[in-house]
């Protein structure tokens, strides 16, 4: 996926440690979240990253997403590797996950493929399933 600058939105981070790797590639599953018993994502067309010093991460297309559950936060951070994030809040049947979802609306040129895709906290997800098994069970004191 995308491995080099095009755009000029380098991460500022690769001049410091120029060989820091982040591979972005098709994670080739079907995941399926739920949150209170509701599905919130279902999504053949996730994408796996791989970051150096990280656990993998998978991103979701918004397009999985039922992104009606989801309200905005002021909350943000940043990556030197990929950007200023940005956090939404989960609102589903009666239960409340603060900052729970996080995406890079403008990622750095060296992960532009994560433009318009989300990330979760998957400590903080009740049910993972990927190819119809289910991953993580409860999210309280369940770790991958």
């Amino acid at each position: 996926m995308a491995e080099t600058a095009s755009d000029g939105n380098s991460g500022p981070g690769y001049a410091k440690v120029p060989d820091y790797q982040i591979d972005v590639a098709p994670a080739g599953k079907h995941v399926r979240i739920e949150v209170n018993g509701q599905a919130i994502v279902d999504s053949k067309n996730a994408l796996l990253m791989r970051e150096q010093n990280h656990k993998p991460v998978y991103y979701f297309p918004q397009s999985d997403v039922d992104m009606s559950l989801f309200e905005r936060t002021g909350h943000s951070t940043h990556c030197p590797f990929k950007g200023d994030a940005s956090y939404w809040t989960l609102m589903v049947n009666g239960r409340v996950l603060e900052d729970v979802m996080w995406s890079y609306l403008t990622p750095c040129d060296e992960v532009a493929d994560i433009a318009q895709y989300v990330a979760f906290y998957r400590d903080r997800i009740d049910s993972w399933y990927e190819d119809g098994e289910l991953i993580l069970g409860t999210a309280h004191g369940t770790d991958d």
